[in-house]
Order: C-alpha cells, then sequence, then structure tokens
C-alpha cells in the first residue's frame, strides 16, 4: 500500500472506546457468535481461537483475553527460524554494566532508503529479564518505508510513541493511526504490519516484559482525572483475506524468528475480549496540579503504569508533560532539582521542555538513572527563579517519560553511539554558590 492510500485508509477509521473493557467487532455481519465462545461450528466456517495475554486464573479484574474468530488458525504456520536481531536488544542486558551518569542522546540518524519500521528498530537499553516477565526496554525508531511483513512480540506488550510521522497499525484485531501527540499499545502476542502515514516516521517505543499496561489508581484525586478511559480507541475488525506467501517474525526471548506463511495471518474476521491494541490522543490527559503553592511530584502525569510485587512501585510508568497551566504561588515551577529511587528516560515530542533550555530535542532522549542527580539547567534555574509568577500555560511542548523502578542498562550500541552527547553534564555547571549565612 502507498503512503497515500495508507492516509486516505486511516482518516476513514472507525473506533469504539474504553480502555480494558470487553470489546467486540465483526468486519462480517453474523461473524461473531452469540453466546458461546467456541460453539461447536463458529459462523461462517471461522475458527474460533483464544488468545491469552494473562494466565487463565489470574484474578477476573487482571485477566486479559481476547476471543478471535478467523479464517485459518494461528497454529497452521510452518517452521519458525532464526533470522538476524538487526538492532534489537533484549534483556537481561548484559553486554555493558549499568551507569550512574547522566546520558543524552540526539535523535537517530537518518535509515538507509527501504527501511522499514521492524529493521528501524533501535534498542537504547533496559532492564529485567524478558524470560521471566520482568522490566522493560527502550527503543527507537526510525523508517521510511511501509512494512510488507508482519510483527509480533512474544516477549512483551509495546508502546509505540511517534515523534515524526504518522503510522498505520493493522492489527489481528482491526485497524488503528497512530500520529504524533498519540501514542498506540500493542499487547503481548498481537500480531500487527506498520504502514507510514508519511515519507519517514520517526519515535519511541517501550516494551514492557511484565505486567499489562492498566489505568493508575487515583486515590484521593477521586473518580475522575488524569487518563480517562473512555478516551482510549480500539480497533474495529478489519481482515486480510490473502492467500500467498507472507513473511511472519516473531520476537521471542530476545531474538527474531521468521516464517513464510502461505496466507496473512491478519486474518481475524471477528473477535471479542480485552486483550485489545489502544490509540490514544496524549492531548486528552486531564492534567492535576498545584492550585496554591510548592510542585507537585511527577507521578501525576501518570498515563499508564505497570504494577510490580511492591505495591505503588511500578515495573514501569508511562508519563506525559501534557499542555497544562501553572498557577503556583511563591513556588519554583519548572521541574525541581531531586534525585530518585526510580530510573527515567525521557523523551520529547514537539516543541521544548520546560527544565532545559537547549540540547533536548524532539526524537532525542535523556536517561537518568537512580540516584542521578538531575533538574534545571543554568538558564532555566534563573530565569524561573526571577520570574513574575502569573498564570502561566505550557503549551509549546509535549514530552514523556518512562519511569522504572530498575535501573536502565544502556546496550552497548546506545553507550558508543555518534549521537550520544558528549558534555551533558556541562548543563549544570554554571549553576553558581548563592549561600550568604
Amino acid at each position: 500500500m502507498t503512503t497515500e492510500q495508507a492516509r486516505k485508509t486511516a482518516e476513514a477509521l472507525t473506533y469504539s472506546t474504553g480502555f480494558g473493557n470487553e470489546h467486540g467487532s465483526e468486519a462480517l455481519p453474523g461473524a461473531l457468535p452469540e453466546g458461546r465462545n467456541s460453539p461447536q461450528r463458529a459462523p461462517l466456517g471461522l475458527y474460533a481461537e483464544q488468545l491469552s495475554g494473562s494466565a487463565f486464573t489470574e484474578p477476573r479484574a487482571h485477566n486479559r483475553r481476547s476471543w478471535l474468530y478467523r479464517i485459518r488458525p494461528s497454529a497452521a504456520h510452518p517452521p519458525f527460524v532464526r533470522t538476524d536481531n538487526g538492532a534489537v536488544r533484549t534483556a537481561p542486558f548484559a553486554e555493558t554494566v549499568a551507569d550512574p551518569n547522566r546520558l543524552r542522546w540526539n535523535p537517530l540518524p537518518e535509515p538507509a532508503p527501504g527501511t522499514d519500521w521492524l529493521a528501524g528498530l533501535w534498542t537504547l537499553g533496559g532492564n529485567g529479564d524478558a524470560t521471566q516477565r520482568t522490566g522493560m526496554a527502550v527503543h527507537l525508531y526510525h523508517a521510511n518505508a511501509s512494512m510488507e511483513r508482519v510483527f509480533g512480540d512474544s516477549d512483551g506488550e509495546l508502546l509505540i510513541v511517534p515523534e515524526r510521522g504518522g503510522l498505520l497499525l493493522r492489527t489481528e484485531l482491526g485497524l488503528l493511526a497512530a500520529r504524533p501527540g498519540e501514542v498506540a499499545l500493542i499487547p503481548r502476542g498481537v500480531r500487527f504490519r506498520v504502514e507510514l502515514l508519511d515519507e519517514t516516521a520517526r519515535g519511541y517505543v517501550c516494551e514492557n516484559y511484565g505486567a499489562p499496561f492498566q489505568l493508575p489508581d487515583l486515590g484521593p484525586i477521586g473518580a475522575n482525572g488524569l487518563a480517562n478511559a473512555r478516551d482510549f480507541r480500539a480497533p474495529v475488525a478489519a481482515y486480510e483475506d490473502v492467500e500467498g506467501p507472507v513473511e511472519v517474525v516473531n520476537k521471542f526471548c530476545g531474538n527474531l524468528w521468521t516464517a513464510t506463511y502461505d496466507h496473512s495471518p491478519l486474518d481475524v474476521v471477528a473477535w471479542h475480549g480485552n486483550h485489545t491494541p489502544y490509540v490514544y490522543d496524549l492531548h486528552r490527559f486531564n492534567v492535576i496540579g498545584t492550585i496554591s503553592y510548592d510542585h507537585p511530584d511527577p507521578s501525576i502525569f501518570t498515563v499508564l503504569t505497570s504494577p510490580s510485587d511492591t505495591p505503588g512501585l511500578a515495573g514501569v510508568d508511562f508519563v506525559v508533560f501534557a499542555p497544562r497551566w501553572l498557577v503556583g504561588e511563591d513556588t519554583f515551577r519548572p521541574p525541581y532539582f531531586h534525585r530518585n529511587v526510580m530510573s527515567e528516560y525521557m523523551g520529547l515530542i514537539e516543541g521544548a521542555y520546560d527544565a532545559k533550555a537547549e540540547g533536548f530535542v524532539p526524537g532525542g532522549g535523556s536517561l537518568h538513572n537512580m540516584m542521578s542527580a538531575h533538574g534545571p539547567d543554568r538558564e532555566t534555574f534563573d530565569r524561573a527563579s526571577a520570574a513574575e509568577l502569573k498564570p502561566q500555560k505550557i503549551d509549546d511542548g509535549l514530552a514523556f517519560m518512562f519511569e522504572t523502578r530498575w535501573p536502565v542498562t544502556a546496550t552497548a550500541q546506545a553507550a558508543g553511539a555518534d549521537h550520544l552527547q558528549s558534555g551533558y553534564d556541562d548543563v549544570w555547571q554554571g549553576l553558581e554558590r548563592h549561600f550568604r549565612p
């Protein structure tokens, strides 16, 4: 499909809404069975198949599964064989050691002609162990060609954050369009193909090996605020009835495996369940903030969280710094100086970030591992310390964080990359002594 065709397809999409809801959709009338998940004979000659994103016996509130009614069952495929991993790496990250220094990268360089989304995927680092389903990985991508092959990740779910260029995601459960300012969530094991809506595409990916992302509890905030479930868009069923060779790539225990099917695996005609892809518009995030004084902790910007075995301590949080008003009195309004038990990878989707005057650009990113001291640079500190504190609208930037309880170990390719900035520490060196006893 050409870029123009993909763009027209994306513009015509419809969705169902709600995060974690029991969705259902059929591309053909009567394809979705009534009353039974696996009837003796599924409608329209389809095969019934369950895709489980959680153990059968997990609590109902945490159970993720979808029933798929497809032209051929997923079991109908030839053996997979190993293929080159390219620039994709997976936990445990043992080729380097975790670095306590503050690190910052420029955007990925331009890809070679014909680079699709999977070939353009580049691992910056991560933590945990994919085989134990703990931890996460940070990837970036830069592509200039639509995928013709199909990809699925058995190691974890994928949170895709476009920064440049829109994506049309053809998944087993239907089509999603994700543009800069939106994020797309592809659950573990769901197969998909990425087609470009523009000539090039660039962005970020959080691969979550642990518990599936969920909406955070609101606690004293109450019943409303942050990301609203109704703003998450799930796909409407759409299928490919394609006969002929289709390459399918599976990421399994850190390695890429490939098989050539004699049909498209994106052949689900109807489905229902809650193990589904989503798209979410970050501009819909309902920001909570102070209306008196002091700077609240960045946890109030959490969009999604992957809980760990310790309550309140996430395997990974996805945090967004969305447009918002600042009105705090007698308050240092930019992000404060701090050291954190959590490790933070921050990226920038558009504009500028209010804690850095320069050097942190869209498509780039910074890594502040646990207990590494960071905060505003000198220019930002001086400006904010002297500013007249009138109500101020922050609407010229959109930044995010992947925040995790474990240190992020950079890959060898990230630690030695040409686009790793030298002298990042210098942004804090100009902070002067003001102490007057």
